[in-house]
């Protein structure tokens, strides 16, 4: 049970299950991973975009401390895919290198539509505030096109 809330207790606990929230997919010989939050996938023309996927790929560039990808709306496409990168110290990031790598690690529909250089918020536990960053930047529309 959440503790004084138990608004969230009637949405996650039901006929005695726990609706985690988690996604997960099975492959072929039945090993069970887990994918994202239901609630962080992003919807994006149709594709189901999962951020930890985009955010594996953008970790392992070599100038990339911290990073985190979240849904932001669109007119056109119903949510588009925004990566916050915070740089490692004493280091210089283009926008342009972030796009290039992108280009060569990720398939086109999972690229993130914008760049936004800013420090990632964790929470006492370490995750990333994700609710945080879309609120910040739910109105975000300046970086490069596609």
């Amino acid at each position: 049970e959440y503790y004084k809330n138990p608004e969230k207790t009637a949405e996650t606990i039901k006929n005695g299950w726990l609706y985690t929230g988690d996604m997960a997919k099975m492959d072929n010989e039945g090993f069970i991973y887990l994918v994202d939050r239901k609630k962080d996938v992003i919807i994006y023309g149709g594709e189901n975009i999962y951020p930890v996927e985009i955010e594996n790929v953008l970790q392992s560039h070599p100038k990339i401390y911290d990073v985190a990808v979240i849904g932001i709306p669109d007119k056109r496409l119903g949510e588009i895919a925004a990566a916050v990168i915070d740089p490692k110290p004493g280091e210089t990031l283009s926008e342009e290198e972030v796009v290039r790598f992108c280009e060569q690690n990720l398939p086109r529909y999972k690229r993130p539509r914008r760049i936004i250089f800013d420090k990632v918020p964790r929470n006492p536990t370490g995750k990333i505030e994700k609710p945080r960053l879309r609120q910040k930047y739910a109105g975000f529309t300046e970086s490069f096109k596609v």
